[in-house]
């Protein structure tokens, strides 16, 4: 059965009609290891194709090669939620001429349903696929878990190409992504590799100052009255928020609590708390480790789940409107409670929102974990450089010094203060930093815009201005 197969990637792009100035998409669940993106610029950079427009869900230090294809005008535009620090730092010196536009992970499935940022072409990295083009991630040599990113694009673009190392027999047992939405499948020697999506941050701390703050999260969340049956979950990757989640499963299996689900990126640590019977459910929409990869493919309590029923404001309901509790990180926070993520103190890109608004604005407690400075910088700032997620969808700022609650949610204030954690206002987490450091002189960029921050309903809530 030959079905949509075809011989090469050059053919595959030549049949989809792909024209200077379309759009072309990509989904990063192979992350740093993702060799895919690179792979079909280069073919369509030989090709003679210009201007496109490229919508990645996430970008990062692999996909480099960018650049050229960038400063040659094979890539005019760029949408993405999230970009490293290697091609960020470039954008900030003004490479581009267009400025990148920043979605969050529920905002990209948003306006590409909406048509507000329409794919003429997706190409979806698949690390099993059969000759008609269902797929999947859970298994093959290159498999990387859920695919959920990789979802909408499926859907909703004009044309669909597969992209897999890993051709089986049709059927295909177990898809993610259904032939319907399929329109080439091609094969090549690799993909990716695998061991790329863990990005060196996904271990638990071993700094006594993150176990001093993950335990303190831990009894913010005791304290909350949310943590009881049917409680709801979700953490970051980083090395404090890693640590938390496993104090809170001491917590919970010590209690016998036992939650309705952890959601967003999933790590081991997670699949440990599922097993452990501390949640009845993983909402996975992505994996961030290969345990994790490993635990969705064997136990069906772990489920896959799109981009759109994760995060997105425009679907009729999403996973992030369920959640009590979320761990999130930050660069700077402000004492407006304003949090940036998408760039370092000196305004250079090195990230992106991914889906830090998107679960602040819906969960119940929104918790930021970060240490009073780093670097010799204070974290807490009068004006972060830039708005990532609004002050207010923050809750609660943990240090290793002190909590600081948002004036609106006094009642949380009270409750920590009759728990006796030591909770204090965010102007003075700000002196105690300052006290230590010195006052940093705040550089305010006035160059030209190189990115525009997009909130989750499609508002611009901030621009990044270049360095230079």
């Amino acid at each position: 059965m030959a079905g949509k197969l075809v011989k090469t990637l050059r053919e595959a792009i030549a049949l989809s009609g792909l024209k200077s100035g379309m759009s072309v998409s990509f989904h990063h669940h192979l992350r740093n290891g993702d060799y895919t993106l690179n792979m079909v610029m280069d073919e369509i950079a030989a090709l003679g194709i210009r201007d496109l427009t490229l919508n990645a869900s996430s970008l990062f230090d692999t996909h480099m090669p960018l650049e050229e294809h960038i400063r040659s005008h094979v890539v005019r535009k760029i949408n993405t939620n999230y970009m490293s620090a290697g091609l960020g730092h470039r954008i900030s010196e003004g490479l581009m001429e267009e400025p990148v536009d920043f979605r969050t992970h529920g905002g990209r499935p948003r306006d590409i349903a909406l048509g507000t940022t329409p794919i003429d072409v997706a190409f979806i990295a698949a690390p099993a696929a059969d000759c008609q083009g269902n797929c999947t991630g859970k298994i093959g040599p290159s498999a990387c878990g859920s695919m959920g990113y990789a979802f909408p694009d499926a859907m909703y673009a004009r044309k669909v190409i597969v992209i897999t190392d890993n051709l089986v027999d049709y059927p295909l047992q177990g898809w993610s992504i259904p032939e319907i939405h399929v329109d080439y499948v091609v094969t090549v020697d690799a993909i990716g590799d695998p061991r790329g999506i863990v990005s060196g941050t996904t271990k638990i701390t071993r700094d006594p100052v993150g176990l001093i703050m993950a335990e303190t999260a831990v009894k913010v969340i005791q304290h909350s009255g949310l943590l009881k049956d049917g409680f709801s979950f979700q953490t970051g990757a980083g090395g404090a928020s890693l640590a938390a989640a496993k104090f809170l499963m001491d917590v919970m299996v010590k209690e016998q609590i036992q939650g309705s689900f952890a959601s967003g990126g999933i790590t081991g640590y997670l699949v440990d708390m599922l097993e452990a019977g501390c949640f009845k459910s993983l909402m996975d929409v992505q994996c961030f480790d290969l345990k994790a990869v490993e635990s969705i493919r064997k136990n069906p309590a772990h489920q896959e789940i799109s981009a759109m029923q994760y995060a997105s404001p425009a679907a009729k309901s999403a996973v992030v409107d369920s959640l009590d509790v979320v761990i999130l990180g930050a660069t700077e926070i402000d004492t407006d409670f304003n949090v940036n993520v998408h760039t370092d103190s000196n305004g250079y890109i090195m990230g992106g929102s991914g889906g830090h608004s998107d679960t602040a604005a819906g969960a119940k407690l929104s918790m930021i974990i970060a240490p009073l400075f780093r670097a010799r910088l204070p974290i807490v700032t009068d004006r972060v450089q830039c708005i990532s997620t609004p002050g207010r969808d923050i809750d609660v700022l943990v240090t290793q010094r002190g909590v600081a609650v948002n004036p609106k949610n006094q009642e949380l204030m009270a409750r920590l203060k009759d728990a006796g954690l030591p909770v204090m206002d965010i102007r003075q987490l700000k002196e105690i930093a300052e006290n230590i450091t010195g006052t940093p002189q705040r550089v305010r960029r006035e160059g030209r815009t190189v990115a525009n921050v997009i909130y989750r309903d499609g508002s611009v809530i901030d621009t990044i201005r270049s360095v230079k």
